[in-house]
């Protein structure tokens, strides 16, 4: 039986792993007393008491926790955005080719990606591999989330009794062009520019919708939407937390993407649209689920070498 460690086991993303490990008999879970879960020197010992610990933790608190780690054993699953394009980190999603699986189930070092980055990337890279998307392009991209992936403070201003009328609306942010997602879509991909990425938050708790724009006469071959849903459909078959939806799927929704109808899932949907000019290509799914939580069990899965599913909602 594993030992497991969550430093940050009382954010959103920490609950949610949490939730995720109600009934199995494989692992342990070491809790540290809540009065002292800010205590570095207990902090530092449940880590190395740890076969695997999960950071569910800001940046510089991460890094801090990476830093207290003194047995060689112990394996670190990162939810942060601080390690994901660092050297030496394996890139927590599996789906992208057999490289990066084997790469987690050898990994000490595993960064989960950033959910919006999930949705991003799971469009963008396999149309890199394919050939079908040039690393030139200057790629688009939108995005809604729930309010939820924010964090607790966002959360609590959300769930206010009484709070600004501006949140019953969507709004946008990033305004600058420097979210902090864009690093990883970038280096991930291998694109040759950063992308253009214009994200809002929504007034439901989780669930996300991710869109990449295209024209089609920019893309090599110049393909039919048709063509475009070939690509992943062959790309990511058998993969069973990944469902590209059959073509024409979204009319049997009136032509709306919902962003919170994956909400508890833990997998990812994919649609393809648009006409012979101009193509999107949209990934909906749970910003706390393969967006985060779920992204983090499913390597902890790997690396136990049980199925991959074990513990989600899929």
């Amino acid at each position: 039986m594993k030992k497991v460690f969550i430093d940050g086991s009382e954010g959103t993303t920490g609950l949610r792993i949490f939730e995720r490990f109600e009934g199995r008999d494989d692992i342990e879970i070491l809790k540290i007393p809540s009065e002292l879960r800010k205590d570095p020197d207990e902090i530092k010992k449940y880590i190395n008491a740890s076969d695997i610990t999960f950071l569910c933790l800001p940046d510089a608190a991460a890094r801090d926790a990476v830093a207290m780690v003194e047995n060689e054993n112990t394996i670190i699953i990162d939810t942060s955005t601080a390690h994901r394009t660092e050297e030496g980190w394996a890139y927590g999603y599996p789906e992208l080719s057999p490289k990066h699986r084997e790469a987690i189930k050898n990994g000490k070092r595993i960064a989960v990606p950033g959910c919006y980055a999930t949705g991003f990337i799971t469009i963008a890279y396999p149309m890199i591999a394919q050939g079908m998307l040039p690393k030139d392009y200057p790629v688009a991209a939108f995005a809604m989330s729930g309010y939820s992936g924010a964090g607790k403070k966002t959360i609590a201003v959300y769930e206010a009794d009484e709070r600004d009328k501006e949140l019953d609306a969507p709004r946008e942010y990033a305004l600058t062009q420097n979210h902090k997602h864009l690093k990883e879509m970038q280096k991930i991909t291998g694109l040759a520019r950063t992308p253009l990425f214009s994200p809002l938050i929504c007034d439901y708790y989780s669930g996300m919708v991710v869109t990449l724009q295209f024209y089609a006469d920019m893309l090599n071959g110049k393909p039919t939407p048709e063509k475009v849903h070939e690509l992943f459909d062959a790309y990511y078959k058998g993969e069973q937390f990944i469902k590209v939806m059959p073509y024409g799927k979204e009319t049997e929704y009136n032509g709306f993407l919902a962003g919170n109808t994956c909400s508890g899932w833990d997998g990812i949907e994919i649609y393809i649209t648009g006409n012979e000019d101009r193509i999107l290509v949209s990934t909906r799914f749970d910003n706390l689920g393969k967006g985060a939580s779920g992204a983090a069990v499913q390597c902890l899965n790997i690396l136990l070498g049980c199925e991959e599913n074990k513990g989600l909602v899929l």
